[in-house]
């Protein structure tokens, strides 16, 4: 991580991972004992169990225990940015380089919004106390809208155009190895890798400057997997103190390989959170999240276009999110056990390899039930 902030953060988690040792379980109970005279019953489920809704592979199992999960999240992206500057499709035409092959010499196409919608499926399974096995499986569909020049130099729109596609994303495949615990401070070492079952050979028509329409192999941004089977390392940590709990996670995204002669940039990602539970049916959330990602290495030769999302070099940077968020977990009858959670992040900063789309907001979703 390269930018002082996402530094700063790293070190203080990394002051935070010291080692000790005792288990570390993600069914928490609260411990208050019944009043004299008091049928027992179950005890209360944590809300704060978990971490918020966002962070993936935050928790352990006991022995034998299944967790089943269902996510889903948006993503709205609007405007256009060169590292932390908006810039508008006119000045994207007339002054910036067309990085993304072929001609004429600077681009012609721009990006105005995409949306993408994730539905995340995710199983958990522990085969012993210390480790907990999670398989995670996106369907993912896109949807990127564009405005057209006309050939040549100059800012006269031509027209516009969108592009769509959608399907089964890249299997993650992980391990949750305790690492040790000291009282309500747990640790535990993420390890995992991505298997390239998402497609990198979607199809779309295009509106080009000469005003036809073929269909072409789409830009990265566009396409559904990565190709190439990737590594997840990370490191989580928990704390909790009556009715307040906390958490980091530091993760990575390493590539291996290339796919049809490119790769995605590296991955690097910071995210710590708080909340507070009033009760232990419903728990409140804020997080922080600082994320630094490189750009493509190589070139798909069947993807060239005179766009922005066409050039290898126009993807990656450093971003900030801000998160609210909310647990809810069910405590009697059918529902206990059954925790919905939903969680909407915003942009605090943004310094990106543009031009590039810009964030504005994300959304997630999600439901869990252990057993």
């Amino acid at each position: 991580m390269t930018h002082p902030t996402l530094r700063a953060a790293a070190a203080c988690a990394a002051l935070s991972l010291c080692l000790f040792t005792a288990p570390a379980m993600a069914h928490d109970v609260l411990p208050d004992a019944p009043p004299p005279g008091a049928v027992a019953g179950p005890p209360p489920l944590r809300a704060d169990g978990h971490a918020p809704i966002g962070v993936m592979g935050d928790h352990r199992h006991k022995t034998g225990e299944v967790m089943l999960s269902y996510r889903y999240m948006y993503m709205d992206m609007r405007g256009n940015r060169i590292g932390d500057d908006s810039i508008d499709p006119a000045t994207i035409v007339t002054t910036i380089p067309n990085g993304g092959g072929g001609m004429p010499p600077t681009l012609r196409v721009a990006p105005t919004d995409m949306q993408m919608q994730m539905h995340m499926f995710g199983a958990m399974y522990a085969p012993s106390d210390r480790i907990t096995l999670m398989a995670m499986l996106p369907y993912i569909d896109k949807k990127m809208d564009h405005i057209t020049f006309q050939g040549g130099m100059g800012a006269t729109v031509l027209g516009g155009f969108q592009t769509a596609t959608e399907g089964w994303g890249d299997v993650k495949l992980s391990a949750l190895i305790g690492l040790a615990a000291r009282g309500n401070h747990k640790w535990h070492l993420n390890f995992g890798v991505s298997l390239p079952t998402g497609s990198t050979t979607e199809r779309g028509t295009v509106l080009t400057p000469m005003n036809t329409r073929p269909e072409v192999r789409l830009p990265y941004a566009m396409q559904i997997g990565s190709g190439t089977y990737d590594l997840l390392p990370g490191i989580t940590y928990n704390g909790r103190d009556g009715n307040l709990a906390w958490g980091a996670q530091l993760a990575g995204l390493i590539r291996t390989g290339r796919n049809n002669g490119w790769r995605l940039g590296n991955e690097g990602k910071l995210s710590a959170w708080a909340s507070y539970q009033p009760v232990p049916a419903l728990s409140l959330s804020g997080r922080i999240e600082a994320k630094t990602a490189g750009d493509i290495t190589g070139r798909d030769s069947r993807i060239s276009a005179p766009v922005q999302t066409a050039d290898p070099d126009n993807y990656g940077g450093e971003t900030v999110m801000l998160w609210a968020g909310v647990n809810l977990m069910g405590q009697t009858g059918a529902l206990r056990g059954h925790r919905l959670a939903a969680e909407v992040g915003v942009p605090l900063y943004r310094d990106l390899n543009g031009p590039q789309l810009e964030t504005d907001w994300i959304a997630t979703l999600g439901w869990q039930y252990a057993f």
